[in-house]
């Protein structure tokens, strides 16, 4: 089976499996997420490209983010070395309400070069059959939205420079906690620096 074959089918899992918590509270998470300001701004819009935004980011997918951060006794599912700290001591509650704040929030837009518009729309809409690389429109939407039932992620308006770190991480292997599904590790162990570089300019611009 295809990368894209595999992608809607851990898509539709997802969406009809038991991924569920409990609501967070967005007033709660609003005094509990003050300390993350410096670096990703007080309404989650970060201005430094190094920092992900996280304003009008899917709540589940926050939640899942930091929690593999904050791991458990195997240490952490996805290491990020400067949140290991942030999110060390947070409960489940304080997660979940902190998540519901962020998604509370409107993400500023972002913008695609256009001269890396052409390539980056080709794999975003379509992929790249030659090499097998799926459309990304299967799970994060082809207004870059994301799938806020299934956890899968916002990638419009985030900065192309922390999408392509993001990407070549999976390529890598250095980020592996897409579930044991591997859809990012699959797609983007096919992507170039070219291809990276443009598809993450697409989907930042994306509205």
């Amino acid at each position: 089976m295809n990368t894209l074959g595999k992608a809607i089918i851990v898509a539709a899992g997802l969406l009809t499996g038991s991924l569920t918590y409990a609501a967070g509270n967005a007033a709660a998470g609003e005094a509990k997420a003050a300390v993350c300001g410096g670096c990703h701004g007080m309404d989650g819009n970060s201005v430094a490209a190094d920092f992900p935004k996280l304003a009008g980011q899917n709540e589940k997918y926050l939640v899942k983010q930091m929690l593999d951060i904050q791991g458990d006794e195997n240490g952490p599912r996805r290491p990020v070395p400067v949140m290991a700290a942030m999110v060390k001591n947070l409960s489940q509650q304080d997660i979940e309400d902190m998540a519901a704040f962020y998604a509370a929030q409107t993400s500023t837009p972002g913008t695609a070069k256009e001269e890396l518009v052409e390539l980056g729309e080709r794999l975003y809409r379509a992929g790249n059959r030659e090499t097998g690389v799926a459309a990304c429109t299967a799970c994060h939407a082809p207004n870059g939205a994301g799938n806020a039932a299934a956890g899968f992620p916002r990638l419009s308006g985030q900065h192309p420079k922390y999408l392509e770190k993001q990407l070549t991480e999976y390529r890598n292997g250095t980020r592996n906690n897409d579930g044991d599904g591997r859809i990012m590790r699959d797609v983007a162990r096919f992507l170039s620096d070219e291809e990276i570089r443009a598809v993450s300019s697409y989907a930042s611009g994306l509205y």
